[in-house]
């Protein structure tokens, strides 16, 4: 479960449906904070007309409000100047400390601003906390987890993505499962050993590893990760993987199995990172204008 998440919200549909995830996800006595980006060059807000950014605070509270009441969650609304989205809210989990943030789906809506651009690009790379994609109209679906799926390989990162499965999992008493993609070798007819890299045994070796973990039901495919585990997703409440390397939003821009997912999987998507950087949360507090409003209990 995740203490502090920001939301981003954007007053279309996309926004409901990540606080709709967030809202499951968010620990006991954790916090939500819905956040909206104006846009504004972070670095050179000093000397912004504030004929102009009156009317633009305005908008981005009114517009967090309605979300608040429409949706009727406890939470923090935070707005905030940025070059893009997708800096605004890398920013934004940098000055409150999330460990998550919540986006919705919608080609329209606040991912397809975030996956779009070059600057957004490298603005979220390093991102400091998981990202949780919420599908379209998710916020009009009943928001049980009846089974959580993991993507496993035995890595590190597929590991840390089971243990925070097996825990969401005993919170809300779901069943748990991991499936692992696999691929014939490059030298897979080649040498004795040639008869064990048949599908079939790679697929049955998967499933005993899997099996082995003692409390996931285990499942295998043959083909490209991203494919068989948006296929996968068919029958889950939530897909959990790990992230390598650039922290999960950097992924998703660079391209990856996040990436593809994103677009394919058939539920919430829960891609986690590694590490995190607090040291820029000084940095980021030094740049952009930016407006909060009251918790409302």
């Amino acid at each position: 479960m995740f203490k502090q998440i920001v939301v981003g919200v954007d007053g279309r549909a996309g926004g409901r449906d990540a606080i709709a995830l967030a809202t499951l996800l968010v620990a006991a006595g954790g916090e939500l904070t819905l956040a909206h980006i104006v846009p504004g060059d972070a670095h050179a807000n000093g000397g912004a007309d504030a004929a102009y950014e009156a009317p633009e605070a305005a908008r981005a509270e009114a517009l967090l409000d309605t979300a608040r009441q429409e949706t009727g969650v406890e939470a923090h609304l935070r707005w905030r100047g940025s070059s893009s989205v997708g800096r605004g809210l890398h920013e934004l989990c940098e000055l409150t400390g999330a460990d998550l943030v919540a986006v919705g789906s919608s080609r329209r809506g606040l991912l397809g601003r975030v996956l779009i651009g070059d600057d957004t690009s490298a603005a979220l790379n390093g991102a400091p906390c998981s990202i949780a994609i919420a599908p379209t109209d998710y916020s009009q679906q009943p928001g049980a987890l009846r089974e959580i799926g993991v993507g496993y390989d035995g890595s590190p990162e597929s590991e840390h993505a089971l243990s925070v499965a097996r825990m969401l999992a005993g919170a809300y008493g779901a069943k748990l499962s991991a499936l692992e993609s696999v691929a014939l070798p490059s030298d897979a007819f080649l040498g004795p050993g040639a008869v064990d890299n048949t599908p079939g045994r790679l697929l049955d070796d998967a499933r005993t590893r899997i099996a082995a973990l003692g409390d996931v039901e285990p499942h295998a495919a043959y083909g490209q990760p991203a494919e068989e585990l948006a296929r996968y997703s068919e029958s889950l409440d939530l897909l959990i993987v790990g992230s390598r390397g650039y922290g999960p939003i950097g992924r998703l821009i660079h391209g990856s199995t996040s990436q593809q997912l994103a677009h394919s999987a058939r539920c919430p998507l829960l891609v986690l990172t590694r590490t995190a950087r607090p040291s820029a949360r000084d940095e980021a507090a030094e740049h952009g204008r930016e407006g909060e409003m009251a918790l409302k209990g």
